[in-house]
């Protein structure tokens, strides 16, 4: 249990080209590169970190923000941790699709408990030049005070700019979600009966 335990995982979700695999590089291998490459499918990549005394392998789950590829299926979003939201602060089309992904992950994921499921919600690319910008702060800040007051970081993976206060946040979230996993798992330790007229796939997250 307690090997499993310290396995954390983070899907992160958004529309291509809004710098998702950009903020996973900066943040796991501290580095940006200016060359795109779409995300094919999926990848993942690892990073060992400390968060309020335990050790915990976070393991961060990328994915391709084309249309043909966001069905990549339950396996793909259940037992994640923590859902983190991804625009472009200068595309407003990418801010307008969010409510699409947290809908998908929630469909696909199937939470025990949807309405206290943490996400988290970035704005990339504030490195660019002010007059491009196309969503403001305050109007990405109600967006997530409407969903329950869902933290939001406005970052640059290219300058490095709010990416580790970021996933600080996304850590400390995944690590509250898994502890109030554990004690519903606590809490019923038999088997738990499916009646005729429920649904069986929810019957167990495992």
């Amino acid at each position: 249990m307690l090997q499993k335990r310290s396995l954390m995982k983070v899907i992160i979700l958004g529309d291509s080209g809004v710098g998702k695999t950009s903020l996973m590089n900066q943040y796991v291998n501290k580095r940006f590169t200016n060359q795109y490459k779409a995300t094919i499918g999926a990848d993942f990549l690892t990073k060992e970190i400390t968060v309020d005394d335990k050790q915990v392998t976070m393991q961060l789950w990328d994915t391709a923000g084309q249309e043909r590829f966001q069905s990549l299926g339950v396996a793909f979003y259940r037992g994640a941790d923590c859902c983190v939201l991804v625009y472009d602060v200068n595309s407003s089309k990418s801010f307008e699709t969010l409510d699409s992904w947290r809908d998908e992950f929630l469909i696909q994921a199937s939470p025990r408990d949807p309405e206290n499921f943490p996400f988290v919600v970035l704005g990339n690319k504030i490195d660019v030049e002010e007059n491009k910008r196309q969503v403001t702060q305050k109007r990405a800040m109600t967006w997530c005070q409407s969903k329950g007051n869902i933290p939001y970081f406005e970052t640059s993976a290219k300058e490095a700019i709010n990416v580790e206060q970021a996933f600080q946040t996304i850590a400390k979230n995944a690590l509250q979600q898994q502890d109030t996993d554990d004690i519903y798992e606590n809490d019923y330790p038999d088997p738990i009966t499916i009646k005729p007229d429920s649904n069986p796939s929810y019957g167990c997250n495992c």
